[in-house]
């Protein structure tokens, strides 16, 4: 393990903080969550360190396709279609889709929506998977997870969609949140969380992989799932 931070090679790191507790700005705005501390032991562990910069999610692969940075490290779920056009780091987090609705409202699955509208951030997985359901409800899309659930507080939408860890958040955690939303349901789908680079980037993501099976066999991972995600 190199411990002379200025032995370590530097790498610029996207994140789009709007998806806590993965990546949210603190107080100082500055980027903090389950993601940064992952990426920040990982790099302790084989002689990296990350510089994380704040950028739109929709713009975030194309950034780094285009090599405006090294590596995506913002709860990126690992799909076939993305496989293809980048490289994933071994899975380091699995999640599902939950369903968050107002206090006194309830939902066994999607087909209890129909009629409703339901709301998501755009490009995510749970807005594919609410379009791929096959009932009939109004899905709205927006630029951040955090405006849907603002909307669902203020009964402009019946229900949000979104990764488990930040639906357990919003429902569980969140100050003026947790006392309105709760979780009505949670899907049957079943993804994997992976850290993204170029295609032409083996060698990152190689060493990334390396510092995360260390950080999982000294306990680091564990310690940092206890910090953010709770027991």
């Amino acid at each position: 393990m190199v411990t002379s931070a200025s032995a370590a090679e530097k790498i610029s790191v996207a994140c789009n903080p709007t998806w806590p507790p993965m990546e949210l700005l603190d107080d100082n705005k500055q980027i903090v969550g389950f993601d940064v501390d992952m990426i920040h032991a990982i790099c302790k562990e084989v002689g990296l360190e990350a510089e994380f910069r704040n950028v739109a999610w929709d713009g975030i692969f194309a950034g780094v396709a285009a090599g405006s940075y090294d590596l995506v490290a913002s709860g990126v779920t690992i799909t076939p279609e993305r496989q293809k056009a980048f490289l994933f780091t071994e899975p380091y987090y699995n999640v599902s889709q939950i369903v968050v609705m107002q206090n006194g409202q309830s939902a066994k699955g999607f087909e209890d929506l129909k009629g409703k509208k339901v709301g998501g951030q755009i490009g995510t997985t749970g807005v594919f998977v609410a379009q791929k359901c096959g009932v009939d409800f109004t899905l709205r899309e927006y630029d951040d997870v955090g405006l849907a659930m603002q909307d669902l507080v203020n009964g402009r939408i019946d229900a949000v969609v979104c990764d488990s860890p930040v639906a357990l958040y919003y429902a569980n955690k969140k100050e003026g949140f947790s006392d309105v939303l709760t979780v009505a349901f949670r899907t049957e789908a079943n993804e994997q969380l992976g850290f993204v680079a170029k295609k032409d980037r083996k060698d990152l993501i190689e060493k990334l992989n390396k510092g995360l099976a260390a950080i999982r066999a000294n306990g680091t991972e564990a310690a940092l799932m206890k910090k953010w995600l709770g027991d």
